[in-house]
């Protein structure tokens, strides 16, 4: 596909009552993006998002922190 520039890479993780339990996802995600040479790395939500920008994530998804639950 000529005409798509990839910039980043993107995962959600599997829900776990332990954040921790997450961190080798997003640790794999991380040596992908960099194997690639890309810029971007979106992972991490409000339940794990602390443990991924450890991992390296640039972007999160942290909208039920700010929001609350949905109804």
């Amino acid at each position: 596909m000529p005409n798509l520039e990839i910039k980043g890479l993107m995962t959600i993780a599997p829900l776990a009552s332990d954040p921790e339990e997450v961190r080798p996802v997003f640790r794999l995600l991380r040596e992908l993006r960099n194997s690639m040479g890309l810029d971007h790395l979106s992972m991490g939500m409000t339940d794990d998002f602390e443990v991924a920008i450890e991992e390296g994530s640039t972007m999160v998804r942290i909208g039920r922190a700010i929001f609350g639950e949905r109804r």
